[in-house]
């Protein structure tokens, strides 16, 4: 049988509009994140919180440690009791406790909700992926930046859009929150 598990990457105020790396439409994408929260609250289902910390603040002053920029977003706050994971990577299973607890809760499932979508629901998704689970995200969840390569700008909405269908081609199933919410059961 299957369990699902909820992992929420980083929706912190960084990547807000008052924070040092603003995405676009970060806040319609948090409010849609809530919802799923909210979903998994009520049917009692593991829910990880990550939070990004810089691992080396001198070298890029983004995501410092006690600073209200690294605090996971108001409109995804974790409850009490809530798994926190931090991490330092992209990948939000590298050098965090996070596999071991979706073994631990006997997770097959994860669907997957955050920030940036082109770093870290990428690599989590795909090691997710490599680990064994069966992946959902939630794109409409998730926000990224414009980008830029050889002086050409790719815009977010692009970004946003290439990593999913990349990720749909071979790692996980994409659908908006309402497909998930009223596809649930």
């Amino acid at each position: 049988m299957s369990k699902q598990a909820l992992i929420v990457i980083d929706i912190q105020n960084e990547y807000f509009e008052n924070g040092n790396l603003p995405l676009v439409n970060p806040v319609e994408a948090s409010l849609n994140a809530s919802q799923v929260i909210e979903h998994f609250r009520a049917k009692n289902l593991p829910i990880a919180h990550i939070q990004h910390l810089s691992a080396d603040p001198q070298a890029m002053p983004i995501f410092v440690e006690g600073t209200s920029s690294a605090e996971i977003h108001e409109n995804v706050k974790p409850l009490e009791g809530e798994k926190v994971f931090q991490k330092n990577y992209p990948n939000s299973f590298r050098e965090t406790g996070l596999l071991e607890y979706l073994k631990e809760n006997e997770v097959t499932e994860v669907i997957i909700t955050g920030m940036m979508t082109h770093m870290c629901v990428d690599a989590t998704t795909r090691a997710a992926f490599d680990f064994g689970y069966k992946c959902t995200v939630l794109g409409d969840t998730c926000a990224s930046r414009d980008l830029e390569i050889n002086g050409k700008i790719v815009k977010a909405d692009d970004v946003h859009h290439a990593f999913l269908a990349a990720l749909e081609f071979f790692y996980a199933e994409i659908k908006s929150t309402d497909q998930f919410l009223n596809g649930a059961s």
